[in-house]
């Protein structure tokens, strides 16, 4: 699940082309994420700016076969903290990487085992903030083409020949993937949820790099970054107990983030931002065209968004000496 991004400086100038092979180059910026999940939203210049992230009840994946020969070595990398209820689907998805490393933060629920089982290599790591594991898992890869994955995705086997053939003569150092993203059964296609570009998924370790923010991290590319057509499938919250579990962690995170940096839980931003959000998933990015969903869908990020000011709050009023 993600929400509205930040925009920083860019990374190079604005180009509008379109490769042969179709991914396409336009104005690629350094952003941060705003929401529970990975952070970073970004489309072609034609739309919207979009969001979305996060898993559960997805179909059961049967390893893929790719049919097309891959010139350029990749390590495909999971981040996972009990994640064995969905790990087997999405390595079956990405069988066709020369390396899997699985970054764990201490899982208790037999994710290692699982990843151990299915030939990954697990690194075992205290959770440090996502956008430092992130980059650990990419110190460790054995390739510098790298492939980055969620536990709550899955990839195609479409996907993975575009991949394929892609690498086979690379026009770009990074390249964004659309995601389909399903919430309780059905896939929302408004919402800010499709396509829901995030960070680069595909991209060459030498010119990419995360910032080491400890949620919704950004990235840093020093290379050209591009679109695949394809898909990854996300199944985030399968149900609303999920969901909640989600953004309690996410707004613990962010509103740490936000008093690191000096941010403070003004009665404007308590009050005034829930309502914004609302409006803005609902009505801005037509939530209501997802029916029942997207009204929910709206009600939960409004809920984050003043979970994590009001979290902010409590960590300010720690931080007052007491009289």
């Amino acid at each position: 699940m993600v929400l509205p991004a930040q925009r920083d400086k860019p990374v190079q100038n604005p180009q509008k082309t379109r490769a042969a092979n179709g991914p396409y180059l336009g104005k690629i910026q350094r952003l941060d994420g705003m929401l529970p999940g990975k952070g970073l939203v970004r489309r072609p210049a034609s739309g919207l700016v979009h969001w979305g992230n996060f898993i559960n009840n997805a179909p059961s994946m049967q390893p893929i076969v790719s049919t097309v020969t891959q010139p350029v070595s990749v390590t495909a990398y999971i981040l996972t903290l009990n994640e064995a209820r969905q790990l087997r689907d999405v390595l079956a998805g990405i069988r066709w990487a020369n390396e899997i490393i699985v970054v764990d933060s201490h899982s208790t629920d037999g994710t290692v085992g699982i990843a151990q089982e299915n030939g990954a290599r697990v690194i075992d790591q205290d959770f440090c903030g996502f956008g430092r594991l992130r980059n650990q898992a990419l110190d460790a890869a054995g390739n510098d083409w790298i492939f980055s994955i969620d536990a709550d995705e899955r990839c195609t086997p479409e996907l993975a020949d575009e991949i394929r053939r892609e690498l086979t003569s690379p026009k770009f150092d990074a390249y964004f993937v659309p995601r389909r993203s399903h919430f309780l059964g059905r896939w929302i296609r408004h919402s800010g949820w499709y396509p829901d570009y995030r960070q680069p998924q595909l991209f060459n370790r030498r010119k990419f790099r995360y910032r080491e923010d400890v949620v919704h991290e950004s990235f840093e590319c020093a290379g050209r970054c591009g679109y695949l057509r394809e898909h990854v499938m996300q199944y985030p919250w399968a149900t609303l107990a999920i969901a909640t579990e989600k953004l309690h962690r996410y707004s613990t995170l962010m509103a740490q983030r936000y008093a690191a940096d000096k941010k403070r839980a003004t009665l404007t931003r308590l009050l005034g931002s829930p309502l914004a959000m609302f409006v803005r998933v609902y009505v801005v990015q037509q939530g209501f065209r997802d029916g029942r969903h997207g009204l929910v869908l709206a009600a939960l990020y409004s809920y984050y968004t003043f979970l994590k000011y009001a979290k902010l709050w409590e960590l300010q009023q720690k931080e007052r000496p007491r009289s």
